[in-house]
């Protein structure tokens, strides 16, 4: 899953919403210098991704792009899934998408004392661009798998996946639609968990 999934399945509290969003850039045992909270929102982004990668729902999703985009297929799919949260945002939440970004990257600026040297270095281009918002249109996933792919020296030509994403659009939808039920359930649980 990519940023808005993570911090969606954080629930409402600020630090754990954090430490989900910036958890790819935690290596090992280095998650144990934050704050508590930080650290919940930590396991819990590992634990969403070790489900999710496991989860057949999402694997069929991922499969139709594995022979163009190999390894970088799961990195797209991530993407794409982000894209029909945010597309379908008022079936879960109540709050505007626009609002609750808002409200995140504001979370962000008052935190950025705690936040990761990584996650800081992004965290000016991701607000001027509105990342988070732009995934709920197919223009904006193509910009965002553009911005990936130059990242990797354009070793898989990531931006082409929006022809996919045409093709199967449908199929994509419904398959994210089954698998974020469970996803949700699964995320509630290791929350409480963690508690």
């Amino acid at each position: 899953m990519n940023f808005l999934t993570h911090i969606y399945l954080s629930g409402n509290n600020d630090l754990i919403k954090i430490g989900n969003f910036m958890a790819d850039g935690i290596r090992g045992n280095d998650y144990l210098k934050f704050p508590n909270q930080v650290i919940k929102g930590i396991l819990l982004h590992r634990q969403i991704d070790t489900f999710t990668d496991a989860h057949p729902i999402y694997r069929k999703s991922k499969h139709r792009l594995h022979k163009k985009y190999g390894h970088y297929s799961g990195v797209i799919m991530d993407i794409l899934y982000d894209h029909f949260l945010a597309k379908n945002w008022e079936n879960y939440s109540n709050e505007k998408l626009e609002k609750y970004v808002s409200d995140f990257y504001k979370s962000l600026e008052e935190n950025k004392n705690i936040i990761s040297e990584k996650t800081k270095s992004i965290m000016p281009y991701m607000i001027a661009q509105n990342w988070l918002v732009s995934y709920a249109t197919i223009d904006g996933i193509e910009k965002i798998l553009f911005q990936m792919d130059y990242r990797t020296k354009h070793r898989a030509n990531m931006q082409e996946a929006i022809i996919e994403l045409k093709e199967f659009y449908m199929e994509f939808e419904q398959e994210f639609t089954l698998f974020f039920e469970e996803l949700i359930i699964f995320s509630n649980q290791k929350l409480l968990n963690l508690s």
